[in-house]
C-alpha cells in the first residue's frame, strides 16, 4: 500500500490536464484539475490501509491474533485490488476518452500494470503440508464423530465419505471443539485444524495455493477442500497435489482421472486446476535419468487428462538449484527442453537457496532473469520441437530401468550406503546449524528415504562428488552402447532436444565434480573398513559415467564447448579446494570435540558454516 501510495502520488503530481470524461466529473464535481482531485482520496485510503496492516502486524505480534481491535474500518481502506484496480481503470477510460492518451500509457500504466501483477499483498503465500496429516486429522474427526477410523478406510470408502460431507451443509466440527477431545485429538491433528482455521481469518488475496505433499490419491486431494469447507474459508484456496516420488508420478494421471470424474471436486475447481511436479525427491528416489523421464511422460498424460475433462491445466514446477533436484542454468534451453503442449503460456516455478540471490538479488539481474522467463515461455509456444517417436520412447524406459536399479542398488540396497553418506559428508551437521527453511527429514528415524532432497543433495554437493545427479547414468548409457541399440542413442541425443540437455546437465556436473576432494573426505572422516570400500566404488563408477557421457556426447573432454563453464572452474576451483580441505578437518574436529566443550564447539560450527557458505557459491546451482 505505501509503494502504491507513492507510485499514485507521483501520477497526481503529473496530472494537472482540466478536461475530464463526464464519468470522472461526476465523482469530483466542479474541481479544476479533476485528476488531482480524484486521486487525492485514492492516496488517503492507500495510506489508511498501510497504517491498518501494521496495526494487523503489531497486534498479531503483541497478543498472538489479529481480530479485534479495529481502529479502522475496512470501508476506509483497500481490501482487495479489484477496487484500486477500478479507480485506476477509471482515470486510464477519461484520459482515453479526452484525447490524452499518451498521459494514460505513462506512468497510470505502470502502476495498473504492478496492480494486477502483485495486488496489494505483493507476495500471495502458499501453504504447504504433507497428506498424512491431513489424513491425521480426518481420522481424528471420524473417530470423534464415532464413524470409525478415517485412515483404516479404503480408497473407495473415503471418497465416498468425502463427497457426501462436501455436499452437506453441516459442519463436521466448531472451531475449537478439537480442544474438548484431548484423547482423541493428537497435537499434529491439532496443528493442522489450526492451519486451516487460520486460513478462513485470512483475507481472500493474502493466500495462493494449498500444495499437498506427498500426494497419492484422490482422496489427498479431496480431504483438503473438505477441510476448507468445514474451517469456513469463503473463497477457497485452490488445491494443487505434489507427486514426488517415482510411484506417485507414475499414477499422477490415473488419480487426477479420478479425481476430474467426482462433480463434488470438478464443481469447485471453476474448470483449472495447479498440478505441481516434484523433481526433488523423485530424483532421490530413483535417480536423474529415471525421475526426468518420469516426469516428462506424466506431464504428457495429464495434458491428456486435462483435455478430455475439458481443465485447463497449470503446471507448478518444484525444482531447485541443483541439477540433482531439477535445476538448469541454461533457463530458456530448460523451458524448451519440457515436452511439448505442457507450458502452453503458464509456468510456474520455485526458486530456492543461492539461486533466488543469483537470479534476482539485484535489480538489472533480476530484470534479465524475467526477461529470459518470458521470453522462453513464449518461444515455447512457438519453437517446433520434435516428440519422441516410438523407439525413442522404449530406449528411455530401457535406460530409466536400468539406471533406476543401478542408482537404487547403491542407495537403497547396499547395507554400506547409509554409514558412508553419513561420514562421509556433512550431512548430520547440516541438520544442525541454521541454514534451511525446513526440518533436513521429514521424520526423525529413518535413512536416505526420510531425508529431505535439499541436504540430501547439499551434502554432496559440499564434497563435489555430486552423486544424486550422475549415480545410474553411466551404467544406462555404457549397456546401450554396448548393444545394437547405440547408434539410436546418439540419434536421440543429437535430435531431441529434451533426452540431450539432461545428458548435457550430467556432463556439466561431472565437470564440476572432483573424486580427490572426495577421496580426501573418506580419508579425514570415515573410519569403516566397508565404508571407505563403498567409497572407492563410488568414485569409480564416476569415472565410468564419464568415460561413457563422453562416448554418448563425442567429447573428448567434459563440457569442451562450454568455454564459460571451464574458465569459471579454473578460477574457482584453488578457492574451493582450500575450503574443502578445511572443512574436513573442521568436521574431523567437530566429531572428535567433548560436548562439554562448549566455546570450542561453537567456534568449529561457524568455522564449518563459514566453509559451506564458500563451497556453495563456489560450486553454484546448490538451492
Amino acid at each position: 500500500a505505501r509503494l502504491f501510495a507513492a507510485d499514485v502520488k507521483l501520477a497526481q503530481s503529473k496530472l494537472s490536464i482540466t478536461n475530464c470524461s463526464e464519468e470522472l466529473r461526476s465523482i469530483v464535481g466542479d474541481a479544476r484539475e479533476p485528476y488531482r482531485a480524484f486521486f487525492q482520496p485514492v492516496i488517503e485510503k492507500l495510506e489508511m490501509t498501510a497504517v491498518w496492516a501494521q496495526d494487523k502486524l503489531d497486534r498479531l505480534e503483541a497478543e498472538g491474533t489479529i481480530e479485534g481491535g479495529d481502529n479502522i474500518s475496512t470501508d476506509d481502506i483497500y481490501l482487495y485490488k479489484k477496487d484500486l484496480m477500478d479507480d485506476l481503470m477509471l482515470v486510464h477510460r477519461s484520459l482515453c476518452e479526452t484525447g490524452n492518451a499518451i498521459s494514460a500509457d505513462g506512468i497510470l500504466t505502470d502502476i495498473i500494470r504492478n496492480v494486477s501483477a502483485f495486488g496489494l499483498t505483493l507476495v500471495p503465500l502458499d501453504v504447504r503440508q504433507e497428506s498424512d496429516r491431513h489424513e491425521e486429522a480426518l481420522d481424528c474427526i471420524t473417530r470423534h464423530l464415532g464413524l470409525g477410523s478415517y485412515a483404516q478406510w479404503d480408497e473407495e470408502t473415503r471418497l465416498s465419505w468425502l463427497q457426501q460431507e462436501l455436499s452437506s451443509k453441516r459442519p463436521l466440527l466448531r472451531p475449537g471443539e478439537w480442544y474438548d477431545a484431548p484423547d482423541i485429538f493428537t497435537p499434529t491433528a491439532i496443528d493442522t485444524l489450526e492451519t486451516f482455521q487460520m486460513i478462513e481469518e485470512q483475507y481472500e488475496e493474502s493466500l495462493g495455493a494449498y500444495v499437498i505433499s506427498q500426494c497419492t490419491s484422490s482422496s489427498d486431494i479431496m480431504a483438503v477442500l473438505l477441510l476448507q469447507r468445514d474451517a469456513g474459508v469463503k473463497k477457497l484456496l485452490r488445491v494443487a497435489p505434489l507427486f514426488e516420488t517415482l510411484d506417485d508420478l507414475q499414477g499422477a494421471a490415473a488419480t487426477m482421472d479420478a479425481l476430474f470424474s467426482i462433480s463434488a471436486y470438478k464443481g469447485n475447481i471453476d474448470g483449472k486446476q495447479e498440478v505441481m511436479i516434484g523433481y526433488s525427491d523423485s530424483a532421490k528416489d530413483a535417480g536423474r535419468l529415471a525421475a526426468s523421464w518420469a516426469q516428462y511422460e506424466t506431464q504428457e498424460a495429464l495434458v491428456e487428462v486435462a483435455k478430455k475433462h475439458d481443465i485447463d491445466m497449470t503446471f507448478f514446477h518444484g525444482k531447485g538449484g541443483t541439477v540433482g533436484r531439477g535445476g538448469n542454468p541454461a533457463t530458456f534451453n530448460a523451458i524448451l527442453a519440457h515436452a511439448p503442449n505442457t507450458i502452453n503460456g503458464q509456468f510456474r516455478v520455485t526458486e530456492q537457496g543461492e539461486m533466488i540471490n543469483q537470479n534476482f538479488g539485484f535489480g538489472d539481474r533480476a530484470e534479465r532473469t524475467m526477461n529470459i522467463f518470458t521470453a522462453a515461455v513464449l518461444s515455447e509456444m512457438h519453437t517446433p520441437r520434435p516428440t519422441p517417436t516410438p523407439e525413442w520412447r522404449d530406449m528411455m524406459a530401457k535406460i530409466s530401468d536400468i539406471s533406476c536399479a543401478a542408482y537404487r542398488g547403491i542407495v537403497r540396497e547396499d547395507e554400506r550406503f547409509v554409514p558412508y553418506f553419513r561420514s562421509a559428508t556433512p550431512e548430520l551437521e547440516l541438520s544442525e546449524l541454521n541454514i534451511g527453511s525446513r526440518p533436513a527429514k521429514r521424520k526423525a528415524t529413518g535413512g536416505v528415504e526420510s531425508l529431505r532432497a535439499i541436504p540430501w543433495n547439499f551434502s554432496w554437493t559440499q564434497t563435489r562428488l555430486n552423486l544424486p545427479t550422475w549415480l545410474g547414468v553411466g551404467e544406462a548409457i555404457s549397456e546401450i552402447l554396448a548393444s545394437s541399440d547405440g547408434d539410436t542413442l546418439r540419434q536421440m541425443y543429437k535430435e531431441w532436444t529434451s533426452f540431450s540437455t539432461t545428458i548435457d546437465l550430467v556432463e556439466m556436473v561431472l565437470a564440476k565434480s572432483e573424486p580427490s576432494i572426495a577421496a580426501h573426505y573418506d580419508q579425514m572422516l570415515v573410519h569403516e573398513d566397508k565404508a571407505k570400500e563403498l567409497g572407492q566404488h563410488v568414485r569409480k563408477i564416476h569415472g565410468e559415467t564419464e568415460s561413457a557421457v563422453l562416448e554418448l556426447t563425442g567429447h573428448t573432454e567434459l563440457s569442451e564447448d562450454n568455454a564459460v563453464l571451464r574458465r569459471a572452474l579454473q578460477v574457482r576451483n584453488p578457492y574451493c579446494d582450500s575450503l574443502n580441505i578445511l572443512q574436513a578437518e573442521t568436521l574431523k574436529r567437530l566429531r572428535n570435540c567433548d560436548d562439554s566443550n562448549e566455546v570450542e564447539k561453537k567456534l568449529l560450527k561457524d568455522a564449518l558454516l563459514t566453509t559451506i557458505t564458500g563451497v556453495a557459491n563456489g560450486m553454484g546451482n546448490t538451492g
